[in-house]
């Protein structure tokens, strides 16, 4: 922790929202996907599985990047679109699928998602700011 009492950001690890995201689709992988029918083998099935997996590759991809000011930032919002697609996905499963997958499960997914949303969009607003201040900060240096 440093002075603020906030968590020092070592790597993309310490983010709570990469930590979150990890967490949801391991969750996705082993209680939703098993469980849906044949039917969706070559659609749901897929892409639950791509979108799932996708947002903390990103998060981790992004911020590798973290060092351009749009680089973690287009990641993050690859990210969050991700995840908005795993609520709709959450979703069909709910009412389409009740028979074969709990609805408390869905619903506390779709709740888990929408807060990892939420997180990805305000670590986006967050990251914007501190880069711009950062930028604002070497600029003045620049022209001392």
């Amino acid at each position: 922790m440093n002075e603020k009492g906030k968590k020092s950001l070592k790597n993309f690890q310490n983010l709570d929202v990469y930590q979150d995201s990890y967490k949801a689709s391991i969750e996705i992988m082993t209680k939703i996907i098993p469980k849906l029918p044949d039917i969706e083998r070559n659609d749901l099935r897929i892409q639950m599985s791509r979108s799932c997996k996708a947002i903390p590759r990103l998060i981790a991809e992004g911020y590798a990047k973290k060092h351009q000011k749009k680089g973690f930032q287009k990641y993050l919002d690859d990210a969050n679109g991700e995840s908005n697609e795993m609520i709709v996905c959450l979703y069909h499963c709910n009412d389409l699928y009740r028979k074969y997958i709990e609805k408390k499960l869905c619903i506390e997914l779709i709740d888990t998602y929408d807060k990892l949303s939420r997180q990805l969009f305000n670590l986006s607003i967050a990251w914007n700011n501190f880069k711009d201040k950062a930028n604002d900060s070497r600029n003045r240096e620049t022209i001392r």
